[in-house]
């Protein structure tokens, strides 16, 4: 039987979680690291906190794989700021991600119902 850490489960989830999240933030328009959490946490309704610190290294995984493209442009405030964008990739990877959301929360949902 394998044994599985908590640590690498907790990790994995959690990383599905934020790729989810900063692929759909994406969905709507191009943005910058400030614009993407400002995304997240308006698609949330402020329930989400999302540190840089875990954002950039996502981005960069994300843009590693294909699902992310970037430029730099200057920001709102006219500050040179690095846009990220989503590739088809992306595109097809945010529709993956939606599904297994869907489908994670459909069987916890009935495990949580079930009687002991």
């Amino acid at each position: 039987m394998r044994k599985h850490k908590p640590t690498d489960s907790r990790s994995n989830a959690s990383r599905g979680t934020l790729d989810l999240l900063v692929l759909r933030a994406l969905a709507f328009e191009p943005l910058h690291g400030v614009g993407i959490v400002r995304r997240i946490q308006q698609l949330t309704t402020d329930e989400i906190e999302l540190s840089f610190g875990s954002l950039f290294p996502a981005v960069y995984r994300m843009e590693e794989r294909g699902w992310l493209q970037s430029e730099w442009k200057a920001s709102e405030n006219n500050r040179r700021a690095k846009y990220y964008r989503l590739t088809a990739a992306g595109r097809r990877r945010l529709q993956t991600e939606e599904r297994e959301w869907k489908r994670i929360v459909k069987v916890v949902t009935l495990a949580l119902r079930s009687s002991s």
